[in-house]
């Protein structure tokens, strides 16, 4: 190989690998067979083998001829073999490193997560052994057809962390983030090591905060915005859109009073522009130790809203409480079914000794609980809001002290004018409607006997 092809090999390696173009482990495979083809180029090498696009090689030549006339005028830049359009789609001989596995090496994270938030998808799941999946409409599909090797995901999960984020993965194998990428949005990411290797999953998050309308959230809800202190809470299954309805109510807040709003997260998802109120957010991880000690802290900053990722352990139920019953609004979220499971999981965060004072306060401070899930509609286009909403009046307040929590559901049974609904009934509502399936109504009931009345 004589001096000048070097120059181009070198000036190629440096391009693909500033530009991420392609892996270092693609281009270390390249170059060893390069070693054994004299008579091609590494441009030759990495355009047949599918790793490198027609039109970015063709901006390598003209870069590096434009590169050359500059350093020497006078003298013609040797004029490299690669051609500049698409190479045949056959592997080349001998070529181990070429397969159809791995002919779509080029794939970038980026470029995953911009294809799955055009097509919809709510989620982004990298898994190595599989190609990459979406769930659109509550459904899991495949993104494209070429399975991702465990090298692939291990170079491709890692490639937005910062330097911080990356130590972290590697010190506990595990780690949970937001992702910003500009101009395309930002991913709630989780990024933990199986036994496969790397495993990502990644929510797509809208750019704008939704609206009520937005989300089809009834105009009943907008009441729980209005109070000055006391808690509401937000449950359902993961995935249901809890953090979405959150952010809704939080920014109805935002536009409508002149008030401090403190978000505590994990991690920050939407990002709030201050309109009447002014608004901080602090993400667990990277701001603070734990949600119980951003809300402790919270409670110095003069807050007047405070909303709180998830209830995850009693220090924090119990400061969530405390901060609802001394004059805060708190909002929160729990992994619950039905209000009446809301309770009770809300009280066994505490040892039985303190329950008596805790469901006292539960009963003075809770101003409403939401429960919610999205059900994929009929023609499986879209997905479907069904609510339970529980508004505390004193037949609630009442029902939890005397720690007879088995009878909420007939008491948002009957108060159904003034707003209240069972999670049943809402789906009943869908049914009728149309738009929903029945198998698909039947599996998400809560309580099938419950569900059998509305029918």
């Amino acid at each position: 190989m004589d001096q000048s092809s070097q120059s181009f090999n070198h000036f190629v390696e440096k391009v693909v690998l500033h530009n991420k173009l392609v892996s270092e482990s693609r281009l270390k495979q390249a170059k060893a067979f390069l070693d054994k083809k004299s008579d091609m180029t590494l441009l030759d090498i990495l355009v047949k083998a599918e790793l490198l696009k027609a039109r970015h090689a063709e901006l390598i030549l003209t870069r590096f001829d434009k590169m050359k006339e500059e350093s020497n005028p006078v003298v013609a830049a040797p004029k490299p073999q690669p051609t500049t359009t698409p190479a045949p789609k056959k592997p080349l001989e001998n070529s181990a490193f070429i397969s159809k596995q791995n002919q779509n090496t080029q794939r970038s994270l980026s470029d995953l997560l911009a294809a799955a938030r055009s097509q919809g998808a709510s989620d982004l799941h990298i898994i190595p052994g599989q190609p990459p999946l979406i769930r659109l409409n509550g459904r899991l599909k495949h993104l494209d057809e070429t399975a991702m090797s465990a090298d692939e995901a291990q170079e491709l999960l890692p490639s937005l962390l910062t330097d911080e984020e990356k130590q972290l993965l590697r010190e506990t194998q595990a780690l949970d983030t937001c992702c910003d990428i500009p101009g395309q949005g930002r991913y709630r990411t989780c990024i933990v090591r199986q036994g496969s290797g790397l495993d990502g999953s990644f929510r797509i998050i809208n750019a704008l905060v939704p609206s009520f309308q937005d989300l089809k959230l009834p105009e009943v809800l907008r009441r729980l915005t209005e109070y000055q202190q006391g808690l509401v809470l937000v449950t359902g299954p993961a995935g249901m859109g809890k953090s979405t309805t959150l952010a809704a109510m939080v920014e109805l807040i935002n536009q409508s009073r002149d008030e401090h709003i403190i978000t505590l997260e994990d991690p920050i998802e939407y990002v709030f522009k201050p309109k009447k109120a002014h608004i901080s957010q602090r993400a667990v991880g990277s701001h603070t130790q734990s949600f119980a000690a951003a809300l402790r802290a919270a409670l110095r900053e003069d807050p007047d809203v405070i909303m709180v990722g998830e209830l995850r352990d009693q220090e924090t139920a119990s400061l969530a409480i405390t901060a609802a019953e001394t004059g805060h609004l708190v909002f929160a979220t729990l992994h619950t079914n039905s209000a009446s499971q809301t309770i009770i999981r809300l009280l066994d965060f505490f040892p039985p000794k303190q329950q008596n004072q805790i469901r006292t306060m539960i009963s003075e401070s809770i101003r409403g609980v939401i429960c919610q899930q999205l059900i994929p509609n009929q023609a499986g286009t879209g997905r479907l809001l069904a609510l339970e909403m529980m508004f505390n009046i004193p037949a609630i307040g009442n029902l939890i002290r005397e720690e007879k929590l088995y009878q909420l559901p007939n008491i948002i049974k009957i108060n159904h004018k003034l707003g209240m609904k069972l999670m049943e009934e809402s789906i009943q509502e869908l049914l009728k409607t149309g738009e929903m399936d029945p198998n698909e109504a039947h599996n998400a009931v809560v309580e099938q006997k419950l569900f059998q009345d509305t029918q």
